[in-house]
């Protein structure tokens, strides 16, 4: 290990030459900024942050289309499947139909009516209008839609903890009922 310089401040083996420059030599925040940084102007950390925002840019834009695109995908497998939903209550309404009588199956008709319109004003919205009338609703109706959010975080905390359960008792590939 070199001797040490007694006037040196511990931890230190020697000095470094410019460091305790004051006026030119520093920023007014007490930290040395290299001469050459002062004599470009600071154009290299200038030219740093300026690719660095681009790169954040390019990838806020990727990463906005990767997701309008999952969130289109999503919106044609929702009206899809509210389209089979659908089907389901019209054939169970057309079997309480021939049992019950027509009185009690008008319901299950107007029923799969509703979710079939409903699943194609979904199918012809765009994203950004369903997320504009879902803003809008919320902002109607904020007591209802913190319900609604409320149910929903139930449901999916009940699906969650049932599926670690099975998990946890079957080995996650066998289910409750000895499949």
């Amino acid at each position: 290990m070199p001797r040490r310089d007694p006037e040196l401040p511990e931890g230190t083996d020697h000095v470094i030459p410019g460091a305790s420059e004051t006026g030119e030599g520093t920023n007014s925040g007490g930290g040395f900024v290299a001469k050459a940084d002062k004599a470009e102007g600071g154009s290299g950390t200038e030219r740093l942050v300026t690719q660095v925002r681009e790169q954040v840019a390019t990838l806020r834009g990727q990463a906005g289309e990767r997701v309008r695109g999952l969130a289109d995908d999503g919106k044609s497998r929702a009206s899809s499947l509210l389209d089979e939903f659908s089907g389901v209550i019209a054939d169970a309404a057309r079997s309480v139909d021939e049992r019950l009588g027509e009185d009690y199956g008008r319901y299950a008709h107007r029923a799969a009516d509703s979710l079939s319109t409903f699943a194609g004003k979904v199918r012809d919205k765009n994203v950004d209008d369903i997320l504009g009338d879902t803003r809008d609703f919320i902002r109607k109706s904020p007591a209802v839609a913190v319900g609604i959010a409320a149910v929903a975080g139930f449901a999916l905390l009940r699906v969650l903890k049932t599926g670690l359960d099975d998990v946890g008792a079957g080995g996650g590939s066998k289910r409750r009922g000895g499949d």
